[in-house]
């Protein structure tokens, strides 16, 4: 039996905001299982009011650095307090280090909050291949409904109570996957390749679990899955940056070929900063960070970590 025949079809209205490959992808997923999606970008013809009305649901598919803005323009207009936000953003806000979720929770604290993450490549799931993903949150009920939105027989969905953590893996693993990038531009092989990511899953469980996530979800789909995912395609945008700046090209070249957002690159600054004011041992984006920053090369950046203390695995 597939997936769509076990779950009830109910039609929801739903606000997708962000009309960028990630918004188009949730937006086909959502309508191919019947569901009415009005989407919503800044250059578009439709109105944050008007998308907003009548809707029983609101995704927020948009790039870090539009959500608080977004966020507060929202929160005057009004949102009634049944609808159900969830939240698709993979970042940290500049100002504040806050994570999309904890945005949306300070501005609308009385709404069911879902956190959605997973390894979703946008253009894979444009082509109908099949993946899995995972909606977090406080709120079981909230969390089943988005389930059952966007759940079908290419698109697994599944559900945890944590939504930090799930927010978090997707988040952090960016960082991790400019870092991988640079390791395959430089051709440095599988091997080094293979213990540069698994070292890389330790930095982030140390990180996810000081800042308030679980454990067990940084090896699973948001965490783990994710961070594979990213780290082994030329379609994540974040990996590129890394083999672009390993083959000598300008941050700013490499995000010129992209034409879109690398939240990798904001995220390993704000990360620095999380990481300082923590006191968090963060040895992988720390070198990340000088690289953005032109304090080192790519192949000072690698130099570094083999330089590193010797030291017992855990």
């Amino acid at each position: 039996m597939n997936i769509t025949e076990q779950i009830p079809h109910q039609p929801t209205t739903l606000a997708i905001l962000g009309a960028g490959a990630w918004g188009s992808a949730l937006t086909s997923l959502a309508q191919r299982n019947g569901h009415k999606v009005l989407l919503w970008s800044r250059s578009g013809a439709l109105s944050l009011e008007d998308a907003l009305a009548n809707v029983e649901m609101v995704v927020s598919a948009i790039p870090m650095k539009g959500v608080a803005t977004t966020v507060a323009k929202i929160k005057e207009l009004g949102l009634r307090e049944d609808i159900i936000i969830v939240t698709a953003t993979k970042g940290l806000d500049t100002v504040t280090t806050r994570t999309p979720s904890q945005i949306w929770h300070s501005n609308f604290p009385h709404h069911p909050i879902v956190v959605l993450s997973g390894p979703n490549l946008s253009k894979e799931i444009e082509q109908g291949l099949p993946t899995a993903t995972v909606v977090a949150s406080h709120d079981a009920s909230a969390a089943q409904a988005v389930q059952t939105v966007f759940s079908s027989d290419r698109f697994r969905v599944y559900t945890n109570t944590d939504p930090l953590g799930t927010e978090l893996g997707g988040t952090l693993k960016n960082v991790i996957a400019i870092a991988v990038g640079v390791c395959d531009g430089l051709q440095l092989g599988t091997n080094a390749k293979s213990a540069l990511i698994t070292r890389a899953l330790t930095e982030i469980i140390r990180i996810g679990t000081h800042l308030g996530g679980k454990t067990e979800t940084f090896f699973g789909l948001s965490g783990l899955g994710d961070m594979l995912a990213t780290c082994s395609s030329m379609l994540s945008r974040n990996y590129r940056v890394g083999y672009g700046l390993a083959q000598g090209k300008s941050l700013a070249e490499v995000l010129a070929e992209l034409q879109s957002t690398a939240e990798g690159v904001n995220t390993a600054n704000v990360l620095i900063q999380i990481a300082n004011r923590e006191e968090i041992y963060v040895p992988i984006s720390w070198q990340v960070y000088r690289l953005l920053n032109k304090e080192i090369t790519p192949q000072e950046a690698v130099e570094a970590l083999l330089e590193r203390d010797l030291k017992s695995e855990n």
